[in-house]
């Protein structure tokens, strides 16, 4: 059996028991659990306090951006780590890779506070 064929065999596997697993959890826990459906168990909980009014809050956009801007900047860091853990073994070319990478996400934060993105009014 050539090697690469083991490789299909193992995927083949986890993909099995990746979908397996959660499946047979869920059927297990839908019998084990108890079915009480009354009334009061199926109000929203909010610290003990009744709810009252509409659930739909608008939130102002700027939340919006700086959550897409933290996970921007969040998987920059992602990026670095392994690059900046292999330095040594990877040379010149990834040294000058990651700084274009570094450049083109610090024209992006620029990009963002020329537009007044970052201010908060």
């Amino acid at each position: 059996m050539p090697l690469y064929t083991n490789n299909y065999v193992l995927v083949t596997i986890f993909l099995f028991l990746g979908i397996l697993l959660p499946v047979a959890a869920l059927t297990f826990g839908r019998f084990l659990r108890p079915n009480n459906l009354y009334p009061e168990k199926q109000t929203t909980y909010e610290s003990g306090v009744e709810p009252t009014g509409e659930s739909w809050i608008q939130f102002n956009v700027k939340y919006y951006i700086y959550a897409l801007l933290f996970v921007i900047f969040d998987v920059e860091t992602i990026f670095l780590y392994p690059w900046a853990v292999a330095y040594d073994k990877l040379g010149l070319f990834a040294l000058i890779e990651m700084l274009i990478f570094i450049v083109l996400l610090i024209i992006g934060l620029i990009y963002a506070w020329k537009k007044k993105v970052l201010e908060w009014k």
